[in-house]
């Protein structure tokens, strides 16, 4: 029997929410057994977690076979997934939250759809939604506004549970709080990605309200996000447009105003309007200059660049 780790399930651990770290390691255990693969399970502890952290040492000292990464300090969800992958060997890679999302049962059934599908990745869909309307709500909005930005169509991206094969992780940079948009990425790469429908947890009813700084911060991940996938190689597109617009309004306006001070003899000595005119011309000027310095960027590096993956060569 090959010895060669097939699949590597990734749990990190964070401050946000996690359960009893025991129980749903033997759950998980079990669920992931079932998929007949050689696996192995590594936790990342971001952050200071003793007593979670001598919880998952004391199951190693009855002989259960798990590894443990431990980082200095909270460094947040997408870096800890970063070093449970450098720090994990299969060629496939599972994705647990901490906390119950799903029936366990499920996960076999995500490990047989990406093997027979020939996918690269599928994400996890909990349908029918057992949790609060509150929940509901705020996960339709946010996934419908991800749908309009980015052209996919993923419907539970507050999901954790996913599988996928390494080479999806080999050519995604995960930093800041990217690790929710991962399916977005790699469709922009060119990764089959598919969407699955599984059964949602009964103990996955945390009503989730957060404070108003982290919903902006999400926004702001989302334009990251936005921004990446539309203009990454193209960036004088999206600063040519904003900087043009403003350009011409300035410029409009200042030709109005102008005009009156030529031909109805408007004084424009005290009128705000020049001034602020004239701000959006130079602003418009500004940020289309942005947008060039960009594409020389581009330019320089574009050898360097790669946003595509060849899926196989046949010669």
């Amino acid at each position: 029997m090959s010895s060669k780790i097939e699949l590597s399930v990734i749990v990190p651990v964070t401050e946000s929410r996690y359960d009893d770290i025991q129980e749903i390691y033997f759950e998980y255990k079990k669920a992931i057994e079932s998929t007949g693969l050689k696996y192995e399970l590594v936790y990342v502890l971001d952050g200071a977690h003793p007593t979670l952290g001598d919880k998952l040492e004391s199951l190693i000292k009855e002989g259960e076979a798990l590894t443990i990464v431990k980082l200095a300090r909270g460094f947040g969800e997408a870096t800890a997934l970063r070093v449970g992958f450098e720090h994990s060997t299969g060629d496939l890679i599972m994705t647990l939250p901490a906390y119950q999302q799903v029936k366990h049962k499920e996960l076999q059934q995500l490990v047989t759809t990406l093997c027979e599908e020939d996918l690269d990745m599928v994400v996890s869909r909990r349908w029918p939604r057992l949790d609060s309307r509150v929940n509901r709500i705020q996960s339709k909005v946010f996934n419908k506004f991800i749908m309009r930005m980015t052209g996919t169509v993923f419907n539970d991206l507050g999901c954790s549970v996913r599988v996928f094969k390494r080479k999806v992780i080999d050519e995604i940079q995960l930093y800041g709080d990217q690790h929710r948009f991962l399916p977005v990425l790699a469709h922009r790469y060119g990764f089959k990605v598919q969407e699955k429908k599984v059964q949602q947890s009964q103990k996955d009813m945390f009503q989730r309200v957060y404070p108003l700084g982290i919903y902006i911060r999400r926004l702001l991940d989302l334009l990251s996000v936005f921004f990446v996938i539309k203009f990454t190689k193209k960036p004088l597109r999206f600063f040519g447009l904003i900087g043009c617009t403003m350009f011409a309004i300035g410029a409009l306006s200042v030709f109005y105003l102008v005009s009156e001070r030529l031909f109805a003899g408007i004084e424009l000595a005290d009128r705000p309007a020049l001034m602020i005119s004239s701000l959006f011309v130079v602003l418009g000027v500004q940020i289309v200059s942005i947008g060039l310095i960009g594409e020389m960027i581009i330019f320089t590096h574009a050898k360097d660049i790669k946003e595509y993956t060849i899926e196989e060569v046949i010669n």
